[in-house]
């Protein structure tokens, strides 16, 4: 219960992170904070009294944040990519990266040029371009935006959260 997670907002709505709920129950305790939603029918105790667990909660004040630039790592081209081949759409296999644009032809590390791709498809491309190989993108590679490519981590996004995180 106190591990639940809780979608914390700045003071202008904005999303800012996830936290667990015992964090959350310290911001408002504290007044940092004021609850925007809880979750239905979960309660923390003490001795004497019943709090709400928080779903969501928006501080009082501003926070000016940096955003944090991902790292450019394979784990995270396969997390950004879901473990799917973006040339076959397999998942459940043995996965690698490929440079869609070959470094022995000029291409890059960057999130542009990464996919996530099967051995087989890696392989069948070798160090060709995309257009020589005869495979094609399911989708078009980009650098994910940080807090987007946290939510892919979560899975299910809570139905409260939806409109504060701009999904409804």
């Amino acid at each position: 219960m106190l591990s639940n997670r809780v979608l914390l907002l700045n003071q202008n709505y904005e999303p800012l992170t996830l936290c667990r709920a015992r964090r959350a129950l310290i911001l408002l305790y504290l007044h940092k904070a004021e609850m925007v939603e809880s979750y239905d029918g979960l309660y923390a105790h003490s001795q004497n009294l019943e709090f709400p667990i928080p779903s969501i909660l928006r501080l009082n004040y501003y926070v000016k944040i940096m955003r944090r630039d991902i790292p450019l790592t394979k784990r995270n081209i396969l997390r950004r990519d879901n473990y799917q081949c973006q040339y076959c759409s397999r998942k459940h296999v043995p996965m690698t990266t490929d440079h869609v644009l070959p470094k022995v032809l000029g291409g890059n590390d960057s999130w542009e040029n990464l996919v996530c791709a099967c051995v087989e498809c890696n392989t069948k491309k070798g160090n060709a371009p995309l257009k020589k190989s005869g495979l094609r993108l399911i989708r078009k590679p980009k650098k994910p935006h940080f807090f987007t490519f946290i939510l892919n981590n979560l899975g299910q996004i809570p139905e409260p959260w939806r409109q504060y995180l701009f999904l409804s």
